[in-house]
């Protein structure tokens, strides 16, 4: 697993850990039943917090893309194939955007009409 963060972005810390990890499930670089490394060791790695990496788990197993299992700490959640079936109709839906050329806004908008 490779997740690099900004330290200078304005996107908060967590957030980007978030963002990375949820984009690796996806696109199907990391599988489910795949352990993630232990909140400490990604802390250090990414010299980071340790609560940092608490807050990224907790947001992604309250959205169903890990599982936190004590004694065996965070693993990818076994529906994470869905995942990756959603992310190709994802790029399909943008792909059809653009050709639309519909701006990010508006297609996000449609979006949140269809999924309130």
């Amino acid at each position: 697993m490779l997740i690099t963060i900004d330290p200078g972005s304005a996107e908060p810390l967590f957030e980007q850990l978030v963002s990375g990890i949820r984009s690796q499930v996806i696109d199907g670089t990391l599988r489910e039943g795949e352990r993630l490394p232990a909140a400490r060791d990604l802390a250090d790695s990414l010299e980071v917090n340790v609560h940092t990496v608490l807050r990224a788990y907790q947001i992604l197993r309250d959205e169903a893309f890990i599982e936190l299992r004590r004694g065996r700490g965070a693993v990818v959640a076994p529906r994470a194939h869905d995942y990756a079936q959603l992310g190709a109709d994802i790029d399909r839906l943008v792909a059809d955007a653009r050709k639309l050329e519909l701006t990010a806004a508006a297609l996000a908008a449609l979006v949140r009409k269809a999924y309130p």
